[in-house]
């Protein structure tokens, strides 16, 4: 598959701003759609010809179905990243992380697009094969509204493949960080909040004892992923979790980040969050055969990358 422009959802954010630069690297023509509740315009290059911006609300019908015309593929990254937002306001996030989703496939389905690559997630295992590489087929036990919706996402997918010929390739999302991964929420990844107060010598807070482990992709790994998963000639039906499948515990992190800051860090304990899983690997074999990883960024190099960048 060759396509022209792709729209890119949540593109001005952590993760599709750096999809964003690689498409245009690439040659293709990027319209992101994003209503800059966490993405900005600074992450984007917006003197680049081939990109075009749009800013408003993936869930809005009318937009998306401006949003899709002329696009040959579409990469669906908007949601409201955040467990816990999705259990302190459900309404609010199921409109972001669902219902935008559904629009998509409409809107998708009566411009006769097909592809979609889809930011799913491992929450949608809830605690079910802790403590052991998680498979894809794994029984799903959403524990949060926010992995109900990323969980029904999927299964509306598959009935806009089935149904009207879409092609989802559907990417469960194990723990992605890098640069431009705003640390300033509270609800951001750990490793740019533990990172961004290394480096201004402020404290950090470990939720819990530190023993929580995590399977942690560095941003440019997962942006080949999702370059190939729209380019691939015939996507798999069923979905990919997109891990490394090491383990790296919070502990592990904070040890990381004071041997790169070359300071002691400053650390206090609070209560475990509700909702919150406390291990999570990924078991990627799937991920191994149907995409090139090629050598994957260690967590170190990861890391000193994102340090450096703040």
């Amino acid at each position: 598959m060759s396509a022209e422009r792709i729209l890119v959802t949540g593109g001005a954010g952590f993760i599709g701003s750096h999809l964003v630069d690689a498409l245009l690297a690439k040659g293709y023509a990027v319209r992101v759609l994003d209503d800059l509740s966490t993405g900005k315009v600074g992450n984007l290059p917006m003197g680049d010809a081939g990109l075009e911006l749009l800013v408003g609300d993936a869930a809005d019908a009318a937009l998306l179905a401006d949003a899709v015309q002329g696009c040959d593929a579409v990469v669906h990254l908007a949601a409201v990243a955040s467990v816990q937002a999705s259990v302190e306001d459900p309404v609010a996030t199921h409109q972001s992380n669902f219902i935008a989703t559904l629009r998509l496939c409409e809107a998708m389905t009566a411009a006769g697009i097909r592809r979609v690559v889809f930011a799913s997630s491992a929450a949608v295992y809830g605690n079910n094969g802790e403590g052991t590489p998680i498979a894809e087929d794994t029984p799903k036990s959403p524990l949060t509204p926010y992995a109900a919706d990323k969980l029904a996402s999927e299964y509306y997918l598959d009935f806009y493949r089935r149904q009207h010929g879409l092609e989802p390739v559907i990417l469960r999302f194990f723990n992605i960080f890098g640069p431009r991964q705003d640390p300033s929420s509270p609800y951001s990844g750990v490793i740019s909040i533990f990172s961004e107060r290394a480096k201004a010598g402020r404290l950090i807070t470990l939720f819990g004892d530190g023993g929580q482990t995590r399977d942690f992709v560095y941003v440019a790994d997962l942006v080949k992923i999702l370059v190939q998963g729209l380019e691939c000639p015939a996507p798999a039906a069923d979905a990919t979790n997109v891990g490394l499948g090491g383990v790296t515990t919070l502990n592990d992190l904070i040890g990381a980040l004071q041997q790169i800051s070359g300071k002691p860090l400053q650390v206090s304990h609070g209560a475990t969050r509700s909702g919150d899983i406390r291990h999570s690997k990924a078991d990627n074999r799937r991920l191994r055969e149907r995409f090139d990883l090629g050598t994957p960024s260690s967590l170190a190099e990861g890391l000193e990358r994102l340090y450096r960048s703040l």
